[in-house]
This record gives C-alpha cells, sequence and structure tokens, in this order.
C-alpha cells in the first residue's frame, strides 16, 4: 500500500494528508473500538444464528446483514479521521487540502466506484463535500491554506529509489 501511495500522491500535502489521516486513526483508537464492535457484531450473529436454526440461507442473510452495519461503521470512521486528519494537517503547518485533492484524484482515477452502501469507506466526492464544509465551518483554522492544487509541493519519488525506503 504504502509503495503505491508513493507513487500516487502528487504533493507533499497529499502525502501528509494521507498520513494525518491514519493518524486521526489511532487519536480515536478506532483499530480498538473496531475490534471490540465486531466481536459484539459476532456474538449477536451466532446468537441470531441459534434462534433461526443454522440453515445455510440463514447464516448467509445474517452474516450479510452483519457485514452491511459494520460497513456503515467503518464509513463514520474514515469520515471522522478525514476532518480530524485534516486538522492535525492545519496544526502542523501543512495544507488540510491535499486530502481534497487527493479524493479528486481517487475519483478522476476509477472508471466506476462501487456504491458507497456497499464500501467500507465513504465515497470520493462525499469526503472532498465533508472537508469543504468542515473548512467552511472553521475559517479561522483553514482560510490561511490554498485551495489551489498548483500550490502545492510537488513530490517526486526517484525511480531508482532505494528499496529500504519503499518497504
Amino acid at each position: 500500500m504504502v509503495d503505491s501511495l508513493l507513487y500516487f500522491v502528487k504533493n507533499r500535502d497529499e502525502l501528509a494528508g494521507t498520513l494525518c489521516h491514519e493518524v486521526a486513526h489511532t487519536i480515536h483508537h478506532d483499530t480498538m473500538t473496531l475490534m471490540e464492535k465486531q466481536q459484539k457484531l459476532e456474538e449477536r450473529e451466532i446468537g441470531a444464528a441459534i434462534l433461526l436454526g443454522p440453515t445455510r440461507a440463514h447464516v448467509l442473510a445474517i452474516l450479510l446483514l452483519g457485514k452491511l452495519h459494520s460497513l456503515g461503521y467503518s464509513r463514520d470512521v474514515e469520515s471522522r479521521a478525514d476532518l480530524t486528519g485534516s486538522d492535525v494537517c492545519a496544526a502542523a503547518g501543512y495544507n488540510p487540502w491535499g486530502l481534497v485533492w487527493l479524493f479528486q484524484d481517487f475519483k478522476n482515477a476509477r472508471a466506476e466506484e462501487i456504491p458507497q452502501l456497499l464500501s467500507d469507506h465513504p465515497n470520493d466526492q462525499n469526503r472532498i463535500n465533508a472537508l469543504e464544509r468542515h473548512f467552511r465551518k472553521n475559517p479561522t483554522v483553514f482560510k490561511k491554506f490554498n485551495p489551489d492544487p498548483k500550490s502545492a509541493t510537488p513530490l517526486v519519488v526517484p525511480d531508482k529509489a532505494p528499496e529500504v525506503f519503499l518497504r
């Protein structure tokens, strides 16, 4: 993932935005919360299978409903990490618009996007819209940053980058 990200991001602020988004997951303890939610979901699935009977159709329906429920939680977590990540970027002096530019690039790179209901991430346009709303609601934090991607410092990964940096 990191290798391909280094070749996909176009500038320092897109990379910083990605790293700040990931830091936001740590700030919110998202991994631990997700593990706890998954354990509770598995317990409910087992209980439902016992109540309804463990037929193949029942088990598949229970698993599908559980998966759809967990995807909704994941989308909320990702949305929150986007906003907190933009705050972390701004506090660190990196342009939080880098996240917006990255999601625009993702959106433009995909021929077709899967429906958000079936994804563990919000769709790119929803992420862009949420970040732009967040920036407008907090002008004292975000007004000093330039929304034009041409203002960013390009990120260049040499073709012959040492292996140690690409792992």
